[in-house]
């Protein structure tokens, strides 16, 4: 049994979101401990991720957004069913909420998307080779369909399903963000065949939910890798492919390093929120470009990649 050939793509979310929070994905790139990242066209610093990306050639995708800050449609900007009386998206539990009281209309939904493609094209000169959802709303009802048509129209391949192997055993995931995880999770389960309908791919593997802001560390990072392989691994292969362990395996890592915003500067139109500004950030990102992380690479094999490279 050879050793298994893992390829791992380690995505910078929220790249766009301040200057502090690119600075952070941009030393995290040329540390070889971030190799792709997701871009919030309607951050703050949304031009400015661009062209950091475009000098250090980052490999870039698009982190879509209905659920903080402000659209990019202008249409949208003034009345759509995707703002609240204050103007704004509806937050990541307000859409969700929204959604499921019938209130959000999806030709809506349809357009703010197709703009924020058309926003990164214009910002990047190219189309998101992956295109992800922030605060995972790509996988909600509904919207997966939507979502799934604007991927297939712009030929957009690979997106992000956010199942995570062992999520379940995670006993430090305080209740409130574990009952979270899992409608995130259902939703995904229920998408998979959306997504595969519609031609679009994801790496065999997610992880990202356990090993968020202080949670994170080198040590449980290496467990949920070795959870998910194990777990992939021991799968019954569909006799139309190889034996899993004689192939490479495919995962993504979503991570959420830079230095904490500071007020005003940051956010996608109403200012940077909580998490931004808090240490947590920070830690991600020191635990990232840790030595003892990269060599655990080396020696298991490990070579990370972005969307491109699969």
């Amino acid at each position: 049994l050879r050793m298994l050939q893992v390829k791992l793509i380690v995505t910078g979310d929220d790249f766009g979101y301040c200057p502090r929070r690119n600075q952070g994905i941009v030393d995290c790139f040329l540390a070889g401990a971030v190799s792709n990242v997701s871009l919030l066209v309607n951050g703050s610093a949304a031009a400015d991720a661009a062209e950091l990306a475009r000098r250090y050639a980052i490999p870039i995708g698009l982190h879509a957004n209905l659920s903080e800050g402000s659209p990019v449609c202008e249409v949208l900007k003034t009345n759509s069913s995707l703002l609240n009386q204050d103007g704004f998206f509806h937050g990541k539990m307000g859409f969700r909420t929204a959604l499921s009281k019938g209130l959000l209309n999806m030709s809506e939904v349809k357009q703010e998307l197709k703009a924020q493609v058309e926003l990164f094209r214009e910002l990047t000169g190219h189309l998101p080779p992956h295109m992800d959802g922030h605060q995972h709303v790509h996988v909600l009802p509904e919207v997966r369909h939507v979502f799934a048509e604007v991927l297939e129209e712009y030929g957009i391949k690979y997106t992000r399903v956010p199942i995570e192997p062992g999520l379940h055993n995670c006993d430090w995931i305080p209740p409130s963000l574990m009952d979270f995880y899992l409608g995130v999770e259902e939703d995904s389960f229920n998408t998979v065949d959306v997504f595969t309908r519609h031609g679009i791919r994801w790496p065999d593997i997610y992880i990202g939910l356990s090993t968020m802001g202080k949670n994170m560390s080198v040590g449980n990072i290496w467990s949920a890798i070795d959870t998910a392989i194990a777990e992939f691994t021991s799968k019954a292969p569909s006799p139309a492919l190889p034996p899993p362990q004689s192939r490479t395996v495919t995962i993504e890592l979503m991570v959420h390093p830079g230095y904490p915003s500071v007020p005003p500067a940051g956010g996608c139109g109403e200012g940077p929120d909580d998490f931004s500004q808090s240490w947590e950030r920070l830690h991600e990102l020191q635990t990232l470009i840790k030595p003892e992380l990269q060599s655990h690479y080396k020696t298991r094999n490990v070579q990370l990649c972005s969307f491109k490279d699969l």
